[in-house]
């Protein structure tokens, strides 16, 4: 199995990008952010590409996030849905193949810092919910959570030239809601997978050259609960991939 997470900033202007990365990894999910259109503003091979079931939540002039499923990992559509503190198109699910799957962009900050921390909140106890009933009751799923959170979980994850005092996505109060996911039970399968590397970034502040230059941020994730994450074999940030600020995030997995 591979999944993909990708904030693509806008997929009218990646949408030649989306299809080349899908026929270049062919990925079993794919997870996308801040699609800022809505499915009639985007050509159709797009909105349902051949292979792929797909949903997608929101658009327009805002975010919305998307969700693709390969449908020869799963032969008959998913149940796609969003759960009920998703007051803002930010968070699309799917329950696919014994597992529940969803493609999240937390709200940055800078405009409304308490309604990233709200959602945050909100986003913590949906999983710890989820993976509750998941783990614990020996449901038939297990969770992975894929996206732009929007939260650098460790001061490492900022470079250094990045990093300033009492800065939106470092602040304390806003880390131990991220840790929340982590107390649930998710793995963060970027760093389990290369536990050592300080220059493990995906976003780049679209001046300077900072993307050549990598000096970024690692602010997008792909978390999973434990019967998954033992499964995680490779994890990629795909820096030189595309023009978006984002790089794609790839986490192969072995068969179970």
């Amino acid at each position: 199995m591979k999944i993909v997470t990708w904030n693509v900033n806008g997929i009218r202007a990646r949408q030649a990008q989306v299809h080349e990365l899908l026929t270049a990894e062919e990925p079993d999910i794919v997870c996308l952010q801040e699609i800022k259109a809505t499915p009639n503003q985007v050509p159709e091979l797009l909105v349902s590409p051949e292979g792929y079931w797909c949903y997608w939540h929101g658009g327009g002039g805002y975010s919305g996030v998307a969700l693709l499923v390969r449908r020869a990992f799963a032969p008959d559509r998913p149940s796609f849905s969003h759960p009920s503190f998703d007051h803002e198109e930010r968070i699309v699910v799917a329950d696919v193949q014994g597992f529940r799957v969803a493609s999240v962009y937390v709200p940055n900050g800078g405009k409304d810092y308490e309604a990233k921390l709200r959602f945050l909140d909100a986003l913590a106890a949906w999983a710890a919910d989820t993976t509750e009933t998941a783990e614990t009751k020996h449901a038939a799923r297990a969770l992975v959570i894929c996206g732009d959170l929007n939260v650098a979980r460790e001061d490492r994850d900022v470079h250094p030239k990045e990093r300033k005092p009492n800065q939106i996505g470092r602040r304390s109060d806003e880390r131990a809601q991220l840790n929340r996911l982590f107390d649930a039970g998710l793995a963060d399968l970027g760093r389990v997978l290369d536990p050592d590397n300080d220059n493990l970034f995906t976003f780049w502040a679209p001046w300077r050259n900072l993307r050549q230059r990598n000096i970024g941020w690692r602010i997008d994730y792909i978390l999973a609960s434990p019967r998954l994450a033992a499964r995680a074999v490779a994890a990629e940030s795909r820096r030189e991939f595309g023009t978006s600020d984002h790089a794609p995030v790839i986490i192969g997995f072995k068969q179970a």
